[in-house]
This record gives C-alpha cells, sequence and structure tokens, in this order.
C-alpha cells in the first residue's frame, strides 16, 4: 500500500500526469482544469527565472557600481595629495659634489659614494655637480688643472645637467637621474673624454640629445658679469664653467672630490682617501643622514 501511494505521488509530479489518459473520460471541466494547471505551472517557471535573473543583475550592478564608485574615490584622493604635494612641495636636502672631470679621486666618489647613495634617495635631495678649477682675473678664461680636455669634459657634464628637458621646455632642465648617469658614464673612462665616439655613446645610454649637447658645450657667449648668463634656453658651456667654478671657490672647496651636504662638508676623497669624514663615508651613513634632515625640514 505504502510503495502504491509513492508511485502515485511520483507521477503526480510529471505534467503529462496531469493530461487525462482515457480520452473517453475527457469532459469540458476536467480539460480545463489540466490546461490551467499547466499554465499556472509554466507561469510559476517563468516568474521564478525571471525573479532569479533580476536578483542576479541586481548584485552585479550593484558590485559594478561599488567598483566604479571606488575606483572615483581612489582617483580623487590621488587627485587631491597632487593638488596638495604641489601646494606645499616637499623641502629637498642639499647634496653637492666638487669635481673634475679626469681626476680619479672624483671617479671613486661617484661610483662609491655619490651614485649609489642617490640610487637610494634622490628624490629628497637638490642634487649639484659643481666644478674646480681657477678662473683668469686678467682674461677671465677657466684654467683646468688636468688641461683643456678637463675642461671640455667639465663642460660636458654641465651641459647635460643645464639642457632643457623636454628640448622645447626651457623651464625644466635634465632629471638629475639622467644627467649625473651620463656624468658617471665619462668619468668612468675619463682618459677618452672627450673622443666623439665616447661622449656620444655616454649621452645615448642616458638619453641626452647629443646635438643639443654638442651645441651647448661650443657655444661661447656670456660671460661672469652678463645677467642672462647662462641663459635657460641655450645654455653656453663655458659660461657655464665659469659660474660653477666661481661657486666652487666661493664657497672654499679645493680638493677633488669634496661632498657637501647641506651647505656643509661631508666627505673628501683626496689621493684614493676618504679624509674629513667626521660621520664615516659609508653609502648607508650619508642616506641615513640625508633622511634625517628631510624629516627635520619636513615635519608632519
Amino acid at each position: 500500500m505504502v510503495n502504491e501511494v509513492y508511485k502515485a505521488y511520483e507521477e503526480l509530479a510529471r505534467e503529462e500526469d496531469f493530461k487525462p489518459q482515457d480520452q473517453r473520460d475527457i469532459v469540458e471541466g476536467s480539460v480545463t482544469s489540466w490546461r490551467e494547471r499547466a499554465v499556472s505551472r509554466n507561469l510559476r517557471r517563468t516568474l521564478i527565472i525571471i525573479l532569479v535573473c533580476f536578483v542576479v543583475y541586481f548584485f552585479y550592478l550593484n558590485r559594478l557600481f561599488v567598483k566604479v564608485a571606488g575606483e572615483h574615490e581612489q582617483a580623487e584622493h590621488a587627485a587631491q595629495q597632487m593638488a596638495a604635494q604641489a601646494a606645499n612641495p616637499s623641502i629637498k636636502v642639499p647634496l653637492e659634489a666638487h669635481i673634475m672631470s679626469q681626476c680619479p679621486d672624483a671617479q671613486d666618489c661617484l661610483q662609491q659614494l655619490v651614485v649609489p647613495a642617490m640610487e637610494r634617495i634622490s628624490d629628497k635631495v637638490d642634487f649639484q655637480l659643481s666644478f674646480i678649477g681657477k678662473i683668469s682675473n686678467k682674461t677671465s678664461d677657466v684654467e683646468c688643472k688636468h688641461g683643456p680636455t678637463e675642461c671640455i669634459g667639465n663642460i660636458l657634464m654641465l651641459c647635460a645637467a643645464n639642457l632643457p628637458f623636454p628640448p622645447d621646455n626651457p623651464s625644466q632642465r635634465t632629471p638629475t637621474i639622467r644627467s649625473l648617469g651620463f656624468a658617471n658614464c665619462l668619468i668612468g673612462d675619463y682618459k677618452k673624454i672627450p673622443e666623439r665616439g665616447f661622449v656620444e655613446h655616454c649621452a645615448s645610454e642616458h638619453g641626452i640629445d647629443f646635438d643639443a649637447l654638442n651645441a651647448c658645450a661650443s657655444r661661447q657667449h656670456g660671460g661672469l658679469d652678463d645677467p642672462s648668463d647662462p641663459t635657460p634656453d641655450d645654455p653656453s658651456g663655458i659660461a657655464l664653467l665659469r659660474s660653477s667654478v666661481q661657486h666652487s671657490e666661493e664657497v672654499g672647496v679645493t680638493k677633488s672630490c669634496t661632498v657637501r651636504l647641506d651647505e656643509k662638508v661631508w666627505c673628501i676623497r683626496d689621493d684614493a682617501q676618504w679624509k674629513d669624514c667626521p660621520h664615516g663615508s659609508s653609502v648607508s651613513s650619508l642616506v641615513d643622514e640625508i633622511e634625517r634632515l628631510w624629516k627635520l625640514k619636513n615635519p608632519r
């Protein structure tokens, strides 16, 4: 008896069982009832499908809205940060290396201390490469310790740092990472200065326009008393060198290489030795001091 009842319920679950089995038993009322039940069942199925689709679509739209809103909020936050930085730029720490382009001590100084330090804290320093020489009182000509080729090397490094970048924007200069890389490339094999192929190689390696570099190095106008010396849109190599050598004289620097941090002597490389380095000559000590000074200059 139980099995028969179970079979009856199982058969009722199939839609075709709603249809009368014997055509002789069909009457109008039973046909109508079967059709109504079939339509009702199909309608329920359709409504359920529509409802499920609606729920899925609703959650999809909700997640999409949250994602778009989040991206918009992040973009807005980034824009606010950029605006805040533009309105209140950080105060960078002055870092300067006084060198001569054909000096082995300058080579050691850049490769062992300055460049490795700059790779770690370049965004926190205002870096400058300055040059050591003598200015004639009579002619205002610049004399370089290792001869005219060293003067040319000095000029090339100064021109690379002072070229407009990009070329059509005289208000901006070559990024330090490029100009310092170019200077390090030249001084890495300084005996080749000023061979054209060698200079072209270093310029190409660090994204420096060689034609513009050559034009700057060849330009002769400008003097120490010229208010437009050096001019921003077409810098003169000799004017840049005079200005740089005069600056080194004014701050009392005579040794190549002398590293100055925040307007004070940090360390000197002379005769293949580190001298006058009260805080040490390691990269880490220089980086740590720059970090400390930067925090002092930029309190939160």
